[in-house]
């Protein structure tokens, strides 16, 4: 079931509304069987702007389709101001939408352009001129009206059509990729002129993107998907600073979480060990976390750690530090980036990518782990299903379909080109303050969560 709520004054062009959106168990199957879009909840507040952020053919556009009545949803209702509006078409909505290819009238002019939804709704031609005048203006194109758009920069045209969807004062704004045909420097100029004046109008944004940093930069709360489920929703200061799955922590952060697989051996009263291959990390029994944690005795998690949470120390500082020798380094200009060999093993979530350096390591890795943790899946027979955990749900340290395993390259911030290279050794001091820890399931293990 779907259901979305707009509160709003008059339906006439131009006055005032005010906006909010709620999905309800929204499932979208296609003809050909493809679920795009799997029971999601979400709200969007009045005024708020909602970032839906996951990578290609995660569900997110199909979302913004269905709110903008471009798509039915296969089942449920799509209630606008308390009426059933399933079959409301898209421009009796009150929303607008900004397409990532500018869907710009090639051969009207900018100033055509922007009116073009006014003259439909019949609005006179002085105050129609007015109000193209004022979005221009604010938009930095009123020097261009009478050009057409093969005569703009990529800047400019999206400025264009940002200016056609703003003039119509919507209660709703749906933006579908606006940026992601345009140079980098450009986009971090636009991605605060939109997030600006979206907050400047008060209107209710829904903001499709691919792009982290601008899901971070410009959200008030961020919606994460992944093949159509839901993962998280929160502040972008939430989703970073404590991802609801193992799926966030890897999607999330420049450069990426490093996610490493630990047993947990209970010391009660003391401490919680986390041996990571040869090496152990210990959580103090006075962290509030060692209780969650203390209920994996004997089992595997993840640990999460980000570069941030890793400092480099002297080779016998004492506390918690981990020790490898560096594998390789990048250079940022600002910063590099050393990938130290701890002897541990890593989960690489498959969407994200696996490292070219060898395919096959991933999956040699996941039959010697089978053979020698086959008491978590209770199957020896290569090619077997991984079990279920409990609950129905699969085991990502199990599961050669979601996650790959690989030695662990720990990446770890550095001084800008520093006097090591690969091979040196290097030790690390862990922040324990700052790990991340999830189940077998890719769920976080935290107390009090959000």
């Amino acid at each position: 079931m779907i259901l979305v709520t707009v509160i709003r004054g008059s339906a006439e062009l131009g006055e005032e509304t005010v906006t909010t959106v709620a999905l309800k168990d929204v499932t979208k199957v296609f003809k050909d069987g493809t679920v795009a879009v799997d029971s999601i909840n979400l709200d969007v507040n009045d005024g708020e702007f909602m970032v839906l952020l996951g990578p290609s053919g995660c569900g997110k556009s199909t979302v913004l389709r269905m709110i903008a009545g471009l798509e039915d949803p296969t089942s449920g209702a799509v209630l606008l101001g308390g009426e059933l509006a399933n079959d409301l078409p898209p421009r009796e909505r009150r929303v607008a939408m900004v397409f990532q290819d500018f869907a710009l009238y090639p051969h009207m002019t900018v100033g055509d352009n922007i009116a073009f939804p006014l003259r439909l709704a019949g609005v006179e031609p002085t105050p129609r001129g007015e109000r193209v005048t004022d979005v221009a203006s604010a938009l930095g194109i009123g020097d261009v009206l009478g050009r057409k758009p093969s005569q703009l920069s990529g800047g400019q045209r999206q400025r264009v059509a940002m200016g056609r969807a703003i003039v119509r004062r919507p209660g709703l704004f749906l933006m579908d990729e606006p940026l992601s045909n345009l140079d980098s420097g450009l986009r971090a100029e636009l991605r605060a002129e939109i997030s600006g004046l979206t907050r400047e109008l008060g209107v209710t944004t829904v903001y499709v993107t691919h792009d982290q940093a601008e899901a971070l930069t410009m959200a008030d709360r961020v919606a994460i998907m992944r093949k159509g489920v839901l993962q998280d929703v929160g502040t972008p200061t939430q989703v970073y600073g404590r991802p609801a799955t193992l799926y966030v922590a890897a999607f999330l952060g420049s450069p990426r979480m490093n996610l490493l697989e630990a047993s947990v051996y209970v010391h009660l009263d003391r401490y919680v060990t986390l041996t990571l291959g040869e090496q152990a990390l210990y959580l103090p029994w006075d962290d509030i976390r060692s209780r969650a944690v203390a209920h994996y005795h004997g089992e595997r998690i993840v640990v999460g750690m980000r570069a941030e949470a890793l400092t480099p120390v002297a080779p016998d500082s004492p506390g918690d530090v981990l020790r490898g020798r560096i594998r390789y380094l990048e250079h940022h200009g600002h910063e590099s980036l050393a990938f130290l060999d701890i002897g541990a093993t890593a989960i690489v979530v498959d969407e994200l990518g696996v490292r070219p350096d060898n395919p096959d390591t991933g999956q040699r890795g996941l039959r010697r782990f089978g053979q020698v943790m086959q008491r978590f899946t209770g199957r020896t027979s290569e090619g077997e299903e991984p079990a279920p955990t409990p609950g129905g749900r699969t085991s990502v340290l199990n599961d050669p379909g979601r996650h790959h395993r690989r030695p662990a390259e720990l990446g770890v911030r550095l001084a800008p080109y520093p006097a090591v290279s690969a091979g040196h050794p290097l030790a690390v001091s862990v922040r324990m303050d700052a790990l991340h820890f999830f189940d077998e399931r890719g769920d976080r293990i935290d107390v009090g969560w959000r």
